[in-house]
């Protein structure tokens, strides 16, 4: 068996001590690193071997900081005697610089750490044990200070995503993604059980979907897919936490900028993001609506900056915007009286009918 020579052990474990225990706010001597040593490691080393293997491991390309002070030291000589200066008939000294608060340098800063376990948290579409999974690794990226100060976060919900193959599906995806080829998958939704089940035709067997993949994006916790289902010449977004059974086939992707709505463009992500906030699949519109004032802020929050506001007075303010006719749809009936779509009148009376036929399916209850 391999056997780990002391010296490299020791260089090793001063390594696996500042991982541990140190970060900008949280530093150590080396008289903290020799104590740590010998209660932890049950291993013994001087000062001079702790710096010379910091050194060394700066050398190997680690980012350690340090704070450097300047003590003056006798000099002494070979036999080991203090040395006198024969003018004088004072000891000799000389600068010795003193190196000490080591720190680890680390790649996420903790503040950056917190906001990547917080996108996980609020994530909906990755599993419970894998989510879990990634926080545990997320906290060693950092140093056990922050493991500390991280236990307050509430425990993750067991409802999360039930897709177990959701990273494997991501890899697959991706691949696809990148060889330009169609894929097939089957759809999974919830029944009165509370469990996923594959989406059937009506005669019971499976529905199977063949689709050209674009993009993968993320948005209000879930993910989604965008693409191509072939047997149309638009654009449909799927929950990729429902996607299962995807094979890549040989057949090659449809280009995007054949698309009817692609107008012979490329997807433009940013602009397909701000035009499709709920991930509704439906033809885009320019939409003139009037909100309240205080839902100044929602507007730009859902559709962006790109929005114009015109005729504000003291009742609301006129936005338009170009954005998916099904997400105004959506907006308009969440927030209503609050929202009042104006144009186009087609949209206009489809919201209104909606609206009366929520009010009648009230009355009747």
């Amino acid at each position: 068996m391999y056997e780990v020579q002391p010296k490299k052990l020791l260089i090793m474990n001063i390594l696996d001590i500042l991982q541990k225990y140190t970060d900008e706010n949280h530093r150590l001597s080396q008289q903290d690193i020799i104590d740590i040593l010998e209660k932890e490691y049950e291993m013994t080393a001087g000062r001079k071997s702790i710096k010379r293997n910091i050194m060394n491991l700066m050398d190997f390309g680690y980012e350690i900081e340090y704070s450097e002070s300047v003590r003056q030291m006798p000099v002494k000589d070979k036999e080991g005697k203090a040395v006198y200066d024969p003018d004088t008939g004072k000891r000799v000294t000389e600068d010795n610089y003193i190196w000490s608060d080591y720190y680890l340098v680390r790649d996420f800063d903790d503040s950056e750490l917190r906001l990547l376990i917080d996108g996980l948290l609020f994530s909906r579409h990755i599993p419970y044990s894998q989510c879990k999974t990634l926080v545990e690794k997320i906290e060693k990226l950092s140093s056990e200070n922050f493991k500390s100060r991280v236990k307050h976060i509430s425990t993750l919900p067991v409802d999360k995503s039930d897709n177990k193959a959701l990273f494997y599906n991501i890899d697959l995806l991706d691949e696809a993604i990148s060889k330009k080829r169609k894929i097939t998958f089957k759809y999974l939704e919830y029944d009165i059980d509370k469990k996923m089940h594959i989406k059937k035709h009506e005669d019971g067997s499976d529905r199977i979907y063949l689709i050209t993949p674009y993009q993968m994006v993320a948005r209000e916790g879930k993910y989604y897919l965008i693409c191509n289902y072939d047997k149309y010449d638009d654009i449909s977004n799927y929950r990729v936490d429902r996607i299962t059974d995807i094979q890549i086939t040989n057949q090659p992707a449809k280009p995007f900028k054949e698309l009817k709505w692609a107008g012979k463009a490329e997807l433009n992500l940013s602009d397909y993001m701000k035009k499709h906030p709920y991930m509704y699949s439906s033809e885009d519109v320019t939409v003139t609506f009037r909100v309240v004032l205080p839902m100044i802020s929602d507007v730009i929050d859902l559709f962006g900056t790109d929005v114009r506001f015109s005729d504000k007075d003291e009742t609301g303010v006129t936005v338009t915007t170009t954005t998916n006719e099904r997400a105004m749809e959506q907006f308009a009936l969440n927030y209503a009286p609050d929202v009042m779509v104006l144009r186009p009148e087609k949209l206009r009376k489809k919201i209104v009918e909606k609206l009366k036929s929520a009010v009648e399916a009230y009355e009747k209850v």
